[in-house]
């Protein structure tokens, strides 16, 4: 029985059949958490991601007998590749059924795909940009996935292995214990860093004159903050416009946290969102015709768990106890909310300046995640020219 992979167009009708076979796959799991198949959709289709304009990418569905059994991206970050020096194509939303046929044939179709646009290296799975998901879970499978994270099933890496595949990265996640108050020693961090730096923080009862204050400033310090972080490119523009508006109207207010200086430039951000992890099991991913209801409930905080999307902060102020301020704020409305846990989301395992500021917690270290890196195999024609390119730069220089 061949295994068949073909191309997927970026329209919506292919787009949506990609994605629906990466919620179908985990039918009855109960630790996968969908994504809404519309955000997946966009993020894929050229005319809705402004990633586009530096990125290119190709979509595949392998098929037996005509049923899906397996999909992958490629993707090419060009902006990363110029700040890296390197030719290397990304791979991501990948799935599949535990068959090696499938694994080799999906791999073997993105790694031409590579080799012709004259890439060296592939990594994943990757996203287009450091806001999509990446990274192959690898630890902590027994446990409920988040919205933000990918969830696979415990075979994938397995398979990895077997193609060749070597970690380049990890990154960590946390579950901690919502204390009942805010801990001592960070209430009175935050109160010295306030005083010592001028510092304040700001709230909002309106997304409007948010966005408006510092809608762009928010993500213009997220470049700053992330710049350097393995993978990450800054965000443009236009990529801006697009996560305001997708991403600002489905958070809470009261749960962003901003901190300003006294000449009221953005220093800090946190931002963290109600879980929707059970809302998005329930909605399998779709908003109508109830999905939406689901998602509006666990918004309102019908949720014992919070999510810590993002925390930020300006590089020159980083280290300096700002980060207890955030946590300061945020304690006494978790409390309120009920929450019991909170999940970090991925942290670099080599990050321990992020990875200290939990030592106030009671917490466990529940899930890894991985990328991988594997050169893409070269014809011999490829090979010397590439070997050609290597001598003539060493030449240059």
């Amino acid at each position: 029985m061949s295994i068949e992979v073909h191309p997927v167009a970026p329209t919506k009708d292919q787009l949506s059949d990609f994605v629906k076979f990466g919620i179908r796959h985990y039918d009855g799991n109960d630790c996968f958490v969908p994504p809404l198949a519309i955000d997946d959709i966009n993020t894929l289709r050229p005319d809705k991601n402004p990633a586009f304009d530096f990125c290119e990418a190709q979509s595949f569905m392998a098929y037996r007998r005509g049923v899906p059994v397996g999909r992958i991206t490629a993707i090419i970050n060009n902006k990363a590749n110029e700040r890296t020096g390197e030719k290397t194509m990304r791979w991501g939303f990948v799935e599949f059924i535990d068959d090696d046929k499938v694994v080799d044939a999906l791999f073997k179709t993105v790694e031409s795909w590579g080799r012709k646009k004259g890439m060296t290296d592939m990594i994943g799975p990757m996203g287009f940009t450091d806001l999509d998901h990446e990274g192959m879970l690898v630890e902590g499978f027994e446990y409920l996935g988040t919205m933000s994270t990918i969830y696979n099933y415990p075979y994938y890496p397995a398979h990895m292995e077997r193609l060749g595949m070597k970690k380049d990265v990890d990154w960590i996640e946390y579950r901690i214990d919502i204390p009942h108050e805010i801990p001592e020693k960070m209430q009175r961090i935050g109160e010295i860093v306030k005083k010592k730096y001028n510092l304040r923080t700001v709230s909002y009862t309106s997304r409007k004159k948010l966005k408006n204050d510092y809608g762009h400033e928010l993500f213009s310090l997220i470049n700053e903050a992330y710049d350097g972080l393995y993978g990450y490119t800054p965000l443009t523009p236009r990529q801006i416009d697009y996560y305001i508006d997708q991403y600002l109207s489905m958070l809470r207010l009261d749960h962003i946290c901003i901190i300003v200086d006294e000449c009221d430039r953005l220093v800090g951000i946190g931002i963290t969102m109600p879980s929707l992890s059970r809302a998005l099991q329930k909605s399998g991913g779709k908003l109508l015709p109830l999905g939406w209801y689901h998602l509006l409930q666990a918004i309102r905080g019908k949720t014992d768990r919070v999510d810590l999307l993002l925390v930020a902060v300006k590089p020159e102020y980083q280290n300096k106890g700002v980060n207890s301020l955030l946590f300061s704020e945020f304690i006494p409305v978790f409390c309120k909310c009920g929450y019991k846990y909170a999940e970090t989301n991925l942290e670099l395992e080599t990050n321990q300046s992020v990875q200290k500021q939990w030592e106030y917690f009671e917490r466990i270290q529940h899930r890894r995640r991985r990328v991988y890196r594997k050169p893409i195999p070269q014809s011999s024609a490829s090979a010397s020219v590439q070997n050609n390119q290597k001598s003539n730069n060493q030449l240059k220089r």
